[in-house]
């Protein structure tokens, strides 16, 4: 890994090369780093401004929907001008102008069972800003077959769930391990359920944090944890979870 940075480069990135955590080295992990944003919605907006702003090198971003007026609220990549737009499509166009060296991939579709592996298997963190716990599991169970690692968030009312899973490790649990009951996607509706815009916001900036860790390789993560958060009360508790007999991760 070459560790001379332009000083461009070094001029963009120099309040965070300056954290001795991050330095020279550290930035040339993120420049080189390879994270795929499933959702572009109230937590796929947070996580893609941050991952780009702070250098991720490509950034992968599915979704099918396009803006709507509701989206707006919380979804803090798009204004009254999108409306109508592709979601992928301001997005990349908004992250060129942000951080013009980040390379954005994107793709306007679902995901499903039948693409996962294609538009995945070129990317070494996963980050699930999704809606729906079919769509969670289905990155779940990918994430631990193909040892990638998966940050994933859910987000309702004044609530944030946010749990980080290095599947290269063969002890950690999954998020089905968490999730053991049948839920409905109701929980997640914010259509149905509502959702307070700043919520959204910062449950993702905290995922776009744990994704820098991961790719910097510092210790202080989530694994076998899951963080709690009520905006309401301001509370934020971590609640330690194991890994369950006969469950998905048990199978690879």
């Amino acid at each position: 890994m070459k560790n001379i940075l332009s000083k461009k480069q070094i001029d963009r990135y120099s309040r965070q090369i300056v954290l001795k955590k991050v330095g020279i080295l550290g930035q040339r992990k993120i420049l080189e780093s390879k994270v795929l944003i499933v959702g572009a919605g109230g937590l796929g907006c947070p996580v893609a401004d941050y991952l780009c702003r702070a250098g991720v090198g490509k950034i992968g971003i599915i979704d099918h929907d396009k803006v709507s007026i509701s989206n707006i609220h919380r979804q803090s990549f798009f204004n009254t001008k999108d409306i109508g737009k592709p979601k992928v499509q301001v997005l990349k166009k908004k992250i060129h102008q942000i951080n013009p060296f980040s390379k954005t991939k994107i793709f306007k579709e679902k995901i499903n069972k039948e693409n996962v592996d294609k538009i995945f298997k070129s990317f070494d963190i996963i980050v699930d800003g999704s809606d729906n716990f079919k769509t969670k599991l289905l990155l779940n169970e990918y994430s631990i077959k193909h040892k990638k690692i998966l940050i994933a968030g859910a987000i309702s009312k004044f609530d944030g769930h946010i749990f980080s899973f290095n599947f290269k490790k063969v002890n950690n649990p999954c998020l089905k391990c968490f999730y053991q009951a049948d839920l409905s996607d109701n929980i997640l509706n914010c259509e149905t359920e509502g959702i307070l815009g700043p919520v959204a916001g910062i449950v993702g900036n905290i995922q776009a944090n744990e994704v820098l860790k991961y790719i910097l390789q510092l210790n202080s993560n989530l694994e076998g944890k899951l963080l709690i958060i009520d905006l309401l009360d301001l509370t934020f508790k971590k609640v330690k979870f194991s890994k369950k007999k006969n469950c998905v991760c048990t199978e690879f």
